[in-house]
């Protein structure tokens, strides 16, 4: 698409200004799909309720599909699907080869796929390979010391107290929901692990049948026709080797909190970020590659979420030898911004921490918000909600979206009483609020109607969002300017600049308040991103940034309380923002 037809479209998309003529690129480097992608993760439990009962469901999905190829989506990725006795959502699952009925049936999937590939919308599934339900027949199984079965999970005797005689767990591990890892089993006699729910009891990676088996799950799901995995959970995927005398050692006390039951109350060298997790992403890639080579189509993306410190998250690209993850998921913009607040100099961290340790020839991603995480515009700010989605969108790589964040939804209000997410529930009523992921996870908001037009139904699963008459798909479809609209327009500007897929990147956080991103390629327009973090205005000279910026720039898209107009070329040396404005400018 030519930069003047764009730039007509970004408008009418925006509702508002006038189009110009603008240089259109004669450089173009060949990618394949994944490494300019927009993801969009879906949370189906909150997405679209098709029959009534108050839980987002497959056929809802497939209802919505539309929806998502109007915004510009590349893939969907689809949190857990399969059957669980929902403990932890989906997280526990007790068969990872068939579908949850709350969501529907195989047929029904099948029927998705087939809307989606009509669509040209790729649908990617969670794996969640650490873990199982403690329901899986392999888990009651292995309870049993049934043949082969026997070290599919982590078992362990435990310790005897010298003093008491009690048997005790074998280590001082904590779970990520608060207490030990370690639950004793009645019926095997001994202590089994568990880095997350005591219904969510680990796989032993060590033994080669549950590596066999867990590669099966992959292929199984390819053969139905997905487009890759999102891999869950990856730090704790292996623990350390016992001694020869098949003992663990414990963790260090770190001193960063006195809640014993807290994870971050110890260290978590023995129980996460082990250099086998490194090799099985090795050869899940092996599984995909394989499974192109032999049945052709297009590649199958394996993305990673790792929580872990750049010189461990980068070793999941891949090596010399051996291809690893496409994308191991960039989360620096949550983290940096969580532990330090929301300005310029920290975003440039953010971005530093990727850019400057990523391998090269490898693509970068950028990640604002999950279903783990409180919803970016209560995060960063509703105001600051538009300046993310355009940071996310004009650096390099490929952008994830979690849904609501294109539209500006915030987190719900969720009592004590309504509290269902076990992290939530396995605290108390005073402290839940610090732990409790349902706030995040409150239905969809699709119109200003009843029960935001999410169910027909006469309640949703988790109360939803205060706001929802105001901050919904519907009006901002409907308004001459929405944040659903910026982002419209943000993504058909990534899709068709060929500089946004393939220039270089320049950035600087050139004040405390003001970021510039710069995306330049040989015969084609420059793209420049402009965000005022701050609360008061500035004018600013982008020569200081660029000194070989002297000629105007021409606005494209402007945050949604800017004043200024699309269209209208501004001079660089002296850009006035107003505070929390965000803009994105180009050259002619």
């Amino acid at each position: 698409m030519e930069l003047a037809t764009l730039l007509t479209f970004l408008l009418l998309a925006i509702g508002h200004g006038e189009g110009c003529q603008l240089q259109s690129s004669t450089s173009e480097t060949v990618k394949d799909w994944w490494q300019t992608a927009q993801f969009y993760q879906i949370y189906p439990r909150s997405f679209k309720d098709s029959d009534g009962d108050g839980i987002g469901d497959l056929n809802g999905i497939t209802s919505k599909l539309e929806y998502l190829k109007d915004l510009g989506i590349t893939a969907a990725w689809l949190s857990p699907i399969f059957t669980s006795p929902m403990v932890d959502f989906g997280y526990d699952i007790s068969d990872f080869f068939d579908i949850q009925p709350e969501y529907g049936t195989l047929d029904d999937f099948r029927a998705l796929i087939k809307r989606a590939k009509e669509l040209d919308l790729k649908i990617i599934l969670d794996f969640v390979p650490n873990h199982s339900s403690n329901e899986s027949s392999w888990f009651v199984k292995s309870v049993n010391r049934e043949k082969g079965y026997e070290d599919y999970y982590v078992w362990h005797d435990g310790k005897v107290n010298a003093t008491t005689g009690a048997r005790e767990p074998p280590t001082n591990w904590l779970q990520y929901f608060r207490g030990s890892a370690w639950q004793w089993n009645k019926e095997r006699q001994q202590y089994y692990l568990h880095q997350f729910a005591v219904q969510q009891p680990d796989l032993n990676y060590r033994n080669p049948l549950v590596v066999d088996q867990m590669k099966r799950v992959l292929r199984y799901w390819l053969n139905e026709g997905v487009s890759g995995f999102r891999c869950d959970a990856l730090p704790p995927l292996f623990e350390v080797l016992p001694d020869a005398e098949g003992q663990w050692p414990d963790e260090v006390v770190t001193g960063a909190t006195e809640d014993a039951d807290d994870r971050a109350y110890l260290t978590t060298t023995y129980i996460e970020n082990q250099p086998e997790t490194i090799d099985m992403v090795y050869q899940w890639r092996t599984v995909l590659d394989d499974h192109k080579r032999i049945h052709g189509g297009n590649s199958s993306v394996l993305l990673i979420e790792t929580y872990s410190p750049a010189w461990f998250s980068m070793q999941f690209y891949g090596n010399r030898s051996t291809e690893g993850a496409h994308l191991p998921f960039n989360f620096n913009l949550i983290t940096v911004m969580e532990q330090k607040g929301l300005n310029a100099s920290n975003v440039q961290e953010a971005v530093d921490l990727w850019l400057k340790n990523m391998p090269a020839g490898r693509t970068a991603n950028w990640v604002l918000g999950n279903h783990d995480k409180r919803r970016a515009a209560s995060r960063y700010g509703k105001e600051h909600i538009d300046a993310m989605n355009m940071l996310v969108m004009v650096l390099p790589g490929a952008s994830v979206t979690y849904q609501g964040e294109e539209i500006g939804m915030t987190d719900g209000e969720i009592s004590w009483e309504d509290t269902v997410d076990p992290w939530g529930c396995n605290s108390n009523a005073d402290i839940y609020e610090q732990y409790t992921r349902d706030p995040e996870r409150t239905p969809f908001q699709w119109t200003a109607g009843t029960n935001a037009g999410f169910t027909n139904g006469s309640t949703t699963w988790l109360p939803l969002a205060t706001d929802y008459e105001t901050i919904n798909v519907e009006k901002e479809l409907s308004d001459d300017r929405s944040h659903l609209k910026i982002y419209k327009a943000l993504v058909a500007l990534r899709k068709s600049s060929k500089t946004l897929q393939n220039g270089s990147t320049k950035y600087e956080a050139i004040t405390g308040d003001i970021f510039v991103v710069q995306r330049s390629l040989a015969n084609s327009a420059t793209i420049v991103g402009v965000i005022n973090f701050g609360s008061v205005a500035v004018t600013v000279d982008l020569s200081q940034f660029d000194k070989n910026r002297t000629e105007s720039l021409q606005l494209l898209i402007r945050s949604i309380d800017s004043t200024k107009v699309e269209g209208t070329r501004y001079d660089p040396k002296t850009l006035s923002l107003d505070p929390a404005e965000a803009l994105v400018l180009t050259t002619e």
